[in-house]
Order: structure tokens, then sequence, then C-alpha cells
């Protein structure tokens, strides 16, 4: 994965000014190009008489794309680029859009629903993590009201699996790209988690930090390990300190198409849970190399 290129959905409501603010502090920490996009119904195609409606309906879509690209450049500059694009449906656009450009990653806000500080999948989500070509990262609800000054840790929800394995591979350079620590946790839930022997625990552990040693074996880069335990996935993330710069990592459902995103159900009860944006990662062949590059 590189981050070189860093793609905004936006939307001028609260949504989008919260993906907008993340896209725009990673693309400055990484030092990468910021494309700011907004996704609009297409224009009617009426014949006859019809096509002075279409006309004032083309007008108005541009009168809406340049009102919100005007408060898009509040945040982002003149140094950012700002299209538009026609679909159906914003996340499908975004989707195409991904296809036929360089980008590397698709930043989007929250959906309209959910509770602030966590990350609600509505309809642009849904579309994105069956069918983006490139990583997307999910903005929790109300980010930009209280904005990091950088991006400051990385954490991978880990388990094992040739998956995961790639996706700390990732990580890993991506976090020395950014210049941040990396960290690893392992989540064991369930209701009846007391019963779980402390042996089992401990090769739990053990396990975790061989896979993850073999995983970043030659770099020079320290990673913490922990395994967060709970009754469910929220109470489990909640069992750990999360920095106010943090993101956390998933890796795509090896069931899954390679080469885009695609959730099993674990993933999206994680993404739903986080306190933090959530990184998804694309699906890649088992020992492929990916590279980073700022």
């Amino acid at each position: 994965m590189k981050i070189e290129h860093v793609l905004a959905g936006f939307l001028p409501d609260s949504r989008g000014h919260d993906g907008l603010a993340l896209a725009v502090l990673l693309a400055r920490q990484a030092e990468a190009k910021l494309t700011v996009a907004t996704v609009q119904p297409p224009p009617w195609a009426s014949p006859g008489p019809g096509r002075a409606d279409e006309s004032a309906w083309r007008a108005y879509l541009k009168e809406q794309a340049t009102a919100g690209f005007d408060q898009a450049r509040q945040v982002a500059g003149e140094q950012a680029d700002y299209i538009t694009r026609f679909n159906r449906g914003s996340g499908r656009g975004l989707v195409e859009l991904a296809r036929t450009s360089d980008v590397d990653s698709v930043v989007i806000g929250s959906g309209p629903r959910g509770s602030k500080g966590r990350i609600s999948l509505g309809s642009t989500a849904d579309q994105l993590l069956h069918a983006s070509p490139v990583p997307v990262l999910l903005t929790p609800k109300g980010y930009a009201e209280d904005l990091p000054s950088r991006v400051d840790r990385l954490t991978v929800a880990y388990r094992r699996g040739p998956g995961c394995d790639s996706a700390v591979s990732v990580a890993v350079g991506v976090a020395a790209a950014l210049d941040v620590p990396l960290r690893l946790v392992t989540l064991v839930v369930g209701a009846n988690r007391a019963r779980i022997e402390q042996q089992m625990l401990g090769n739990l552990r053990e396990q975790a930090t061989a896979d993850l040693e073999r995983a970043v074996e030659g770099r020079r880069r320290e990673v913490e390990v922990e395994t967060l335990e709970g009754r469910n996935v929220t109470t489990a993330l909640a069992e750990t300190e999360w920095r106010k710069g943090e993101l956390i990592i998933l890796a795509s459902s090896e069931s899954g198409p390679l080469r885009r995103v695609f959730l099993g159900d674990t993933s999206i009860k994680i993404i739903r849970a986080a306190p933090r944006p959530v990184l998804v990662l694309t699906r890649e062949p088992f020992g492929s190399r990916q590279t980073l590059t700022k």
C-alpha cells in the first residue's frame, strides 16, 4: 500500500467535514496528494421540451457542487484537487473514481446514524466496503470537532491467518512512512470467557507475539502486542488505552475477492465499536509484497 494520493469523499455536512479533516491530516503527514470528490445524481436526459428542466437541474447541481467545494477549500486549501462525479450511489461513484485514477485510499465520514465518536455504516460505506479496489478509511462521527494534531499510532486488529499477516506487513510500512509506533491487538471475546483457562490465554499471547515477530522480522521497529478480553467486541476494545491520533487497521475477509475490500461479521462489529478511525485494507494474495512510499 502507498500513501501518495488520498481521495476524500465529501458532502457539505458534518459527515463530510469529519472525513475531510482526517483526509487532510493523513495527506499532510504523508506528504501526499489530496483529491476531494463529491458524487451527485446523474443529470436528467429529457428529450424535447423537457430539456429546459434538464438545464435547470444541471445548473442546480453545479451550484451545489461549487458551494460544497467552497466549504471544503476552507479545510483542504487550494493545493487539493476538486472534482465532481455523477452516479446514483455515492459509494459506487467513489469506487468508479478509485478504479480509474491513481488514488491509494478513500476516506469518508460516518453514516448519518450512530452516536458521536463511533462509526455508522451507511449506504456509501456499504458500497465501498464491498467493492473498493483501494483501502477505505472510515471516520467516527464528530471527529472534526476534536481533531488530533497528527496520526500518532497504528493498531492492527489481529487474527492469525494469511490476511492478517499481510495486514501486519502493510501496517509496518505505513507506520514507518508516517513515523509512528505500531501495536497489534488480539481480541478474545465470549460470554463464557471466565471459563477459558489462563494457560490458553498465555498460549494465545505467545502465539500472537511469535506471529508478529515473524511478520516484522528484519525490520528495526518495536511493536507492542496486547490481548484484549471481553464478553463482546465493544467491551474488549474498551480494555485498552486509545491515543487521540490513533488509527485502527483491519484486514479484509480472506473469503472475499482479491484486490478488493470485503468484510466479515467480526470486522463489521469492530468497526461499529471502534473509538477511532478504521482503515480497511484490500485483500492481497498471501506472500505478495506491498510497498509504501512517501
